[in-house]
C-alpha cells in the first residue's frame, strides 16, 4: 500500500507539470517522469538491483522509445555533455534485460562530462556498497532554473541533479551542479549531514 501511495504521489507530481508534456513511465526496473518538451527526465526512481553484476555493457548504446519524443544521439555530439545514466547501468548488470533498459533515452540526461565520469560515478559506487547491507532506494530530481538552457537540437541542459539515497533508517541527499566538479568526494555535495 505504501509503494502504491508513493507511486500515486509521484504520478500526480509528474502530471502537475503538464505544461511540459510529461509522462510517467514504469520501465520495470526504474520509474521515470519524462518531459517530451525538454527531452529529459523530470525525476527517476529505482532500487539498486545488484552490487556486482556479471553482464557487460559492451555493445550497448542508448535507444529512443517508440511514441515518445526523447533526446537522441545528435544532442550529445561534439560537446561537453555525456549521456548521463540516471539509473546506473552497473546497478542493474545482474540481469541482461534490466541492464539494457538503463540505456533508454528516458533514463538519460545531458550531464557535464567530468561530473558524470567523476563524483557522480563515485556516488553510484557508494549506492552499490550500501546495497550489500541494505535495500537502497534512489530518487533523482533533474533541476532546472528559470533560465532554461537548451541545445540547438532541442534538448534542455539541466542546472543540477538532486540524488536521494534511502536505506534502513538513513537518508542521504546530494546536490550536484551540472558543471565541472570542484571535488571528487561525493560528501562535498551532501546537503544533509
Amino acid at each position: 500500500m505504501k509503494k502504491l501511495t508513493l507511486l500515486l504521489v509521484a504520478f500526480l507530481l509528474c502530471t502537475s507539470f503538464s505544461v511540459t508534456n510529461t509522462k510517467t513511465i514504469d520501465k520495470g526496473w526504474y520509474q521515470v517522469c519524462y518531459s517530451e518538451t525538454y527531452q529529459e527526465p523530470v525525476w527517476v526512481e529505482y532500487t539498486v538491483a545488484c552490487t556486482e553484476g556479471k553482464f557487460s555493457r559492451k555493445g550497448l548504446d542508448f535507444y529512443t522509445e517508440p511514441g515518445i519524443k526523447t533526446a537522441d544521439h545528435a544532442d550529445f555530439e561534439a560537446n561537453e555533455w555525456d549521456k548521463g545514466h540516471m539509473a546506473p547501468a552497473a546497478d542493474f548488470a545482474c540481469d541482461s534485460l534490466a541492464l539494457r533498459a538503463t540505456f533508454s533515452y528516458l533514463n538519460c540526461a545531458l550531464q557535464q562530462e567530468n561530473l558524470n565520469r567523476g563524483v557522480w560515478r563515485h556516488l553510484e559506487t557508494r549506492e552499490r556498497e550500501l546495497a550489500k547491507q541494505w535495500t537502497v532506494k534512489v530518487h533523482i530530481d533533474v533541476v532546472n532554473g528559470p533560465a532554461k538552457k537548451t541545445l540547438s537540437t532541442g534538448a534542455r541542459i539541466p542546472d543540477a541533479f538532486i540524488k536521494t539515497l534511502s536505506y534502513g533508517s538513513h537518508t542521504e541527499v546530494y546536490r550536484f551542479p551540472n558543471t565541472k566538479p570542484t571535488s571528487s568526494d561525493p560528501q562535498a555535495y551532501r546537503v544533509n549531514k
